[in-house]
């Protein structure tokens, strides 16, 4: 399916990697996301949850909304609203140029959004000896949709929820 051609590509170099390093056979992943930053912060969003990852594509700017909500664009004949991650929660982006970052789609349950990210880096898979029930920082602007954090190879992996973003009053309330 077309819609999910990026997210495959991406799945299939994963593979390829963990063939390249040995680990095609040993430990089985119990979970994978979709590795993106916004504003430096490095997050890790669950792969249920995301359905593609898009360049910029071409959208009509809507009147009377957020700054954050950037417009409206057509992709392959739905609607998708097109969201800055970063305006919304009031970050700095730390990408140069509009058309380096990337737009996450979320199509789960009755959310179907774009977040504009900063980048997009791969898929990467964790185990559940991995998880740590740990919340990133009480003061980070993620805080409020973060689900605990992976530790893996020394290195904090916070999971973002997007389904938790899409339950937040001021995320839904896009209207001036």
């Amino acid at each position: 399916m077309a819609s999910r051609g990026f997210i495959e590509l991406l799945r299939l170099a994963d593979l390829a990697k963990a063939r390249k390093v040995g680990r095609q056979g040993g430990q089985e992943a119990d979970w994978r996301g979709v590795v993106f930053e916004v504003g430096g912060q490095r997050l890790v969003a669950p792969l249920g949850e995301v359905s593609e990852v898009l360049m910029m594509p071409e959208y009509t700017s809507m009147p009377m909304v957020q700054p954050w909500l950037i417009g409206i664009a057509n992709v392959r004949g739905r609607l998708l609203p097109l969201t800055d991650l970063a305006k919304f929660l009031h970050i700095p982006s730390r990408a140069r140029q509009m058309s380096q970052r990337k737009i996450i789609v979320i199509d789960h349950q009755s959310i179907f959004v774009g977040l504009l990210v900063d980048q997009v880096l791969g898929i990467e898979q964790f185990t559940r000896r991995e998880y740590r029930a740990e919340a990133i920082n009480i003061d980070s602007p993620f805080a409020p949709y973060n689900h605990g954090k992976f530790l893996k190879n020394e290195q904090d992996w916070f999971i973002f929820m997007p389904s938790l973003l899409a339950q937040d009053p001021r995320y839904i309330d896009a209207a001036i």
